[in-house]
């Protein structure tokens, strides 16, 4: 998600013809080993946020067709719970997670947990940290002790509860950085992270080396590609080696969510990724 998309995502939040092969001119690296089907790709439905305004139904279905089996929310577009699941069911689709803000872990967090439960979420990840939240690292120190605390309650009620990165979590702060206080100060029997493999990336970071340094930290991604200029791209077209994160990872990774903020037309864009995930080991 890109700064100036936040508002867009927040208020999705709260509000709880694909091209050959051959046409997407993949980079070799993605092909180099034998194909290996993930065996439930995932998409996060920010990607298709538009059409999810314009008619859930039809969204989820073309999703379906395309091939993915998981979705995680990102708003429920004034549905109620029970018609989630069911559009769920009649898909064939799961949705292990769902985005939520950090202000839904106040006094509406039992209420959120009740939401989560009738859907059938076994992940809450909370999306993005507005900018006001930021801090230096006491405040993530503090930060973290809210997520120890959310992450309990959600623990009783069956539900683990995660924190999806951007770049700004990376940026130094004296010594460290956000998000190295977020994976010392969070609970690991309480905390997972769900981590953002273009963002990470465009922070400078070696994804493969971070997952490596904290195993089973990280069992929820974001498959989202960056050209070599910085911008995000389908996955395959652009730069970042997938294989050497998933392989890093050691099987540590177990929800997999192809994801582009400005995908445009989306449903293509969705398509070309999909293909390109079918030849990733995982």
């Amino acid at each position: 998600m890109t700064d100036h998309t936040t508002q867009s995502r927040r208020e999705a939040v709260k509000t709880l013809s694909v091209a050959t092969l051959a046409a997407l001119g993949s980079p070799r690296r993605l092909w180099s080993a034998a194909p290996a089907v993930l065996a439930r790709p995932g998409l996060q439905l920010y990607t298709v946020r538009t059409e999810m305004e314009k008619g859930i139904e039809a969204t989820l279905a073309k999703v379906a067709q395309l091939g993915y089996k998981e979705v995680e929310f990102a708003g429920y577009f004034n549905r109620t719970p029970a018609q989630i699941a069911d559009l769920l069911k009649t898909n064939g689709l799961v949705a292990p997670s769902a985005h939520i803000m950090p202000d839904a872990l106040g006094a509406s967090w039992d209420k959120t947990l009740d939401t989560a439960a009738a859907v059938g979420h076994q992940w809450l990840v909370v999306a993005y940290l507005p900018e006001a939240d930021r801090g230096p690292a006491d405040a993530y120190k503090k930060l973290a002790g809210r997520f120890n605390t959310a992450a309990a309650a959600a623990k009783a009620r069956g539900i683990s509860f995660a924190y999806h990165n951007h770049d700004f979590e990376f940026m130094p702060l004296g010594a460290t950085n956000g998000h190295t206080v977020l994976m010392q100060e969070c609970d690991p029997a309480l905390v997972q992270f769900e981590l953002d493999l273009y963002w990470i990336t465009k922070a400078g970071k070696d994804a493969a080396a971070y997952v490596a340094q904290y195993p089973g930290r990280f069992p929820l991604v974001h498959v989202k590609d960056m050209t070599a200029s910085g911008a995000m791209a389908d996955v395959g077209m652009g730069t970042i080696d997938f294989q050497k994160i998933f392989t890093a990872a050691k099987g540590g990774i177990k929800h997999f969510y192809v994801e582009r903020d400005d995908a445009n037309p989306a449903f293509d864009s969705i398509g070309h990724s999909i293909e390109a995930m079918r030849r990733l080991h995982a």
